[in-house]
């Protein structure tokens, strides 16, 4: 076993020889590509709305964020959610402050996080031409199980966070991929097939995804 693992590793060593390591592996030449990227027109917003909502997610649109707390009560009220999760540096202000109880990560286990009946989060940012969007485990986004265990994850997204296309969200995201952060690409709820491709949802990740937009 000894020996075939040893061969293994020569191989990828050999074939990787030429890659470099950390941050000196990025190529600066590389950012003049992320111009040919799609366009999200005029409406970047309005086109992540009309593609969160085909993958069978529901989107939320507030005029500021003053109205973000009260867009998270509504949610929970239609989900009949009560206790919800959030990670820690979540704005303050983006919790409804009657009605819900928060708890908050880090001190939550696998178990805890399993019987709470959602999360509430913010993003790193979102990408307009695939509706997906992205955490990187930064302020207010937490750990990446603490999006995956409950049914339901309630995403605070600001348009100023929305970039056309996934080139633009590659670069923007260098630093924490550079720094070793999880990131974690989220098209709406989880969702597999199986062979006759009956689809089942909630299999790898939450069954309910609601998006607040935030202009």
């Amino acid at each position: 076993m000894s020996e075939a693992r040893d061969e293994i590793l020569r191989r990828v060593r050999t074939a990787t020889r030429d890659v470099g390591e950390g941050p000196e592996a990025w190529d600066p030449d590389a950012d003049a590509a992320y111009d040919r990227a799609p366009s999200a027109g005029d409406d970047p917003a309005g086109l992540l709305a009309q593609r969160v909502e085909d993958f069978k997610a529901t989107v939320t649109r507030v005029g500021g964020e003053e109205e973000v707390a009260a867009a998270v009560a509504a949610i929970a009220g239609r989900h009949g959610a009560r206790r919800l999760a959030v990670a820690r540096g979540f704005e303050p202000g983006w919790r409804p402050q009657e009605g819900l109880e928060f708890v908050e990560e880090p001190e939550l286990s696998v178990e805890e996080l399993d019987a709470v009946d959602g999360v509430v989060t913010g993003c790193a940012l979102a990408i307009a031409a695939t509706g997906t969007i992205v955490l990187d485990g930064g302020p207010g986004q937490g750990p990446r199980r603490l999006t995956l265990v409950p049914d339901l994850h309630v995403c605070v997204v600001r348009e100023d966070q929305i970039v056309p296309g996934v080139p633009q969200a590659v670069a923007a995201l260098k630093d924490a991929a550079v720094s070793g952060r999880p990131l974690t690409f989220v098209s709406g709820p989880s969702a597999t097939s199986d062979i006759e491709l009956d689809r089942v949802e909630g299999v790898h990740g939450p069954r309910r995804l609601e998006v607040v937009l935030v202009a």
